[in-house]
């Protein structure tokens, strides 16, 4: 069972959302119009699983019921969490060189698929190759072994 609990500010949730379709309560305040200093905890459902050539999505057993009709999809939206650099160190860098290459130009982060970031959800689209009980085998994903899942989206 995975434990490790994510918190997350409004303002990433918000963008989190909007990537994924799904409203929000409340997310600004109603004097200034700023994002409230709320924070949200999620809990990983599960885990990147790297074995030899395969690639898998290991869902806690509780959530076996959230895969109904799962083995239809052809593709899935993972969010994950780039834990390997949750530190306040990383999560103050802002700018880097894109796919860490002196050579590109000092690029935002909002604008790359950078690791570093100030809240590391990761999300990747993947090919299904199989399901099999909480056991999603994908074809690839830009993620480590044992990466937090928080969700998926068809």
């Amino acid at each position: 069972m995975i434990s490790k609990v994510i918190f997350l500010s409004t303002a990433v949730l918000l963008a989190v959302a909007s990537l994924c379709g799904v409203g929000c309560v409340q997310p600004f305040s109603a004097d200034k119009g700023q994002v409230s200093a709320k924070q949200f905890i999620l809990y990983p459902i599960g885990k990147v699983v790297k074995q030899g050539d395969r690639t898998m999505i290991v869902l806690d057993k509780k959530y076996l019921p959230g895969l109904k009709r799962f083995d239809k999809l052809s593709h899935v939206t993972v969010l994950y969490w780039f834990d390997r650099n949750d530190t306040p160190e990383k999560r103050s860098i802002l700018q880097v060189h894109p796919r860490g290459n002196k050579n590109n130009p000092l690029t935002g982060v909002f604008a790359t698929h950078s690791p570093v970031r100030p809240n590391l959800i990761a999300i990747s689209r993947c090919k299904i190759i199989s399901v099999k009980e909480n056991v999603i085998e994908i074809d690839k994903i830009d993620a480590f072994h044992n990466s937090p899942v928080l969700d998926l989206k068809s």
